[in-house]
């Protein structure tokens, strides 16, 4: 099975596969690393302002010559800004520092300040939300964003945001492995329901699920390895993997992730337990 672009809400294609960029640090490591991503194959280059790397991202586009219509670049606004005006200058920020003319996605990073989201918190944040969903919506209209979405928003967050606008999210990005599709069941429900697209942040688990015997015995079955085999399980969900690292052979290496897995086994996988604690967005 290819990769397929995938078809937004607002009616734009999105890479069915995307190059992560959360963890690499501004300068030349982040600009080697996007520079070979965008020649192995990548055409969704994710970032965010929380990153604190679009500049260098913006470096790589520039001197890779790839025609700037042939790249899908996305980022997002930062989880902590819950103001109109503070997204919008936010968004012509980033521009400014990716040196494009317009930006394919913008997200939401956080449905609450990331102190607030960590810890125990009761407080919504939604009529913040939609403040800073307006300047998403106001920046789509202007041509300076393709898409809009938003990224670690649960099925209440989200349908703050469904129930309130016109516009519904194109995008939801969150945190998603092999052992988690129990946690986020009720996130992906929601976004099946309405038609909005998931990536999948850390596919691998920052690397801890390489070890797992129960993942392993899959992988094993269709000769491939466990990072092969988990980007799989994203692709065949229907969702989008943001696979990210700053060594050429893993980056190439992640891209061939076009596995077909047989029902069973994606059920098998999807019973498969996270060791660690979920934590249920909102």
């Amino acid at each position: 099975m290819a990769i397929k672009d995938l078809k937004l809400n607002d009616g734009n294609a999105i890479p069915g596969i995307g190059f992560g960029t959360w963890q690499i640090p501004d300068g030349p490591v982040c600009v080697q690393a996007v520079e070979w991503a965008i020649e192995a194959g990548y055409r969704l280059i994710d970032t965010a302002v929380g990153y604190g790397n679009e500049k260098s991202v913006g470096q790589a586009i520039k001197e890779s010559h790839m025609p700037r219509e042939r790249l899908f670049i996305s980022t997002k606004v930062q989880g902590d800004t819950k103001t109109y005006e503070g997204a919008k200058t936010e968004i012509d920020a980033s521009l400014e520092r990716l040196g494009v003319s317009y930006i394919d996605l913008v997200l939401i990073h956080c449905a609450k300040p990331w102190k607030e989201y960590y810890g125990v918190s009761y407080k919504s944040y939604n009529e913040e939300n939609l403040q800073v969903w307006k300047a998403l919506v106001e920046a789509q209209k202007a041509g300076k964003v393709k898409s809009i979405g938003v990224s670690n928003f649960g099925p209440r967050a989200l349908a703050n945001i469904v129930d309130n606008s016109s516009v519904v999210p194109a995008v939801d990005q969150i945190r998603y492995f092999i052992g988690l599709d129990q946690g986020e069941k009720a996130t992906t429900d929601y976004c099946k329901a309405h038609g909005i697209v998931v990536e999948a942040y850390s596919p691998l688990n920052t690397g801890e699920i390489l070890g797992n015997t129960r993942i392993g015995a899959i992988a094993k079955k269709y000769n491939v390895t466990i990072p092969r085999l988990a980007l799989a399980y994203c692709v065949n969900k229907g969702y989008i993997p943001l696979p990210k690292s700053t060594h050429e052979q893993w980056i190439r290496a992640n891209l061939d992730c076009d596995l077909a897995l047989d029902p069973a086994d994606m059920a098998y996988l999807d019973s498969v337990k996270y060791l660690g604690s979920f934590r249920q967005p909102d």
